[in-house]
């Protein structure tokens, strides 16, 4: 009985003693910029702070292993004519993956720098915007669609093998909606998880809780109608609190009905800083390990910040 009494006293006293975090307040940001000519860099992978892969324009991927002070720099053609526009970029155990936007579809595995052709799809509306793995042998792709519904293909088998699936097993897409090639973040991943967002018509998050096999769909309130608004970017932090971020790319200032939480793994949204900073944006991350607080938020209209959530932000 004693010894029972102390394991509770002792947890107990942990319990109450633990500290919650405390988010920071940040004033300012110190940017390094590399100049690489000749490419418009579309996604990056981040491997540690000195390993980065980047895809982007003219068929261009390149990497650094010395956090930025080199770069290796190379360029993809399809039979010798096709230069590939990349917009997304994904790494397996042992190796790279982007895929191009526009017909044809080019997907291309990366290995030891040397790139293998791995799928190719010819159809005059494909359109991929964005690629993960969910682990070393599971991979997704999601793209605007060619029939009914968005085009997703998926690998099971690291990579090897990609296969389309059928639109029976995928929600119906609404006339005029589509995905954004938005900085290859407009998939997340947890676990067996996966939320993809679109755009255009309408705003939705499409989410499947066993890595692609089945799928529903639901609605946002995020700025709809025209084929420049929607969703371009979403984050979660946990498997129940995520992040939505977007608006209208041709009227960047505007910044109303652009950004979006839920706390019911992406079921139902809320509007947050709504008619508030920040307006379009193409990206959006948490902060790891900040207990959901602070957000960063980027696009070609600069930097933002949140330290409540998502509720407030600082340019």
């Amino acid at each position: 009985m004693l010894k029972k009494i102390i394991l509770v006293g002792f947890i107990t006293l942990f319990i109450s003693c633990k500290v919650s975090y405390t988010p920071r307040n940040i004033e300012s940001i110190s940017i390094q910029e590399f100049v690489i000519d000749s490419t418009s860099i579309r996604a990056i992978q981040v491997i540690d702070s000195d390993n980065l892969y980047f895809a982007g324009s003219k068929g261009t991927t390149g990497y650094t292993t010395d956090g930025g002070k080199n770069w290796s720099i190379h360029r993809i053609s399809y039979q010798d004519s096709i230069i590939p526009s990349f917009r997304s970029i994904a790494k397996s155990k042992n190796d790279i993956y982007t895929l191009s936007i526009e017909n044809p579809a080019l997907l291309y595995r990366i290995t030891d720098n040397k790139p293998e052709l791995i799928y190719i799809e010819n159809h005059p509306k494909v359109f991929y915007d964005s690629m993960h793995f969910f682990d070393d042998l599971t991979g997704i792709a999601i793209g605007d669609p060619t029939d009914d519904c968005m085009s997703i293909i998926i690998t099971k088998d690291g990579g090897n093998s990609w296969e389309k699936l059928a639109c029976k097993i995928i929600p119906k897409a609404i006339k005029g909606e589509a995905a954004f090639a938005a900085s290859n973040t407009n998939i997340k991943i947890i676990g067996n998880t996966v939320w993809m967002v679109s755009g255009g018509k309408v705003s939705r998050v499409y989410k499947s809780t066993d890595k692609g096999k089945t799928w529903a769909v639901f609605d946002t309130p995020i700025i709809q109608g025209k084929e420049s608004q929607g969703i371009y970017s979403i984050d979660f932090y946990d498997k129940d609190n995520g992040i939505v971020i977007g608006g209208d790319y041709v009227k960047p200032n505007e910044n109303k009905k652009n950004k979006a939480i839920t706390t019911d793994g992406g079921k139902t949204w809320q509007l947050v800083a709504d008619e508030k900073e920040p307006g379009y944006k193409s990206c959006i991350q948490y902060v790891p390990n900040t207990e959901g607080k602070e957000i960063f938020a980027v696009g070609y209209t600069g930097i933002s910040f949140s330290n409540d959530g998502g509720f407030t932000w600082k340019k």
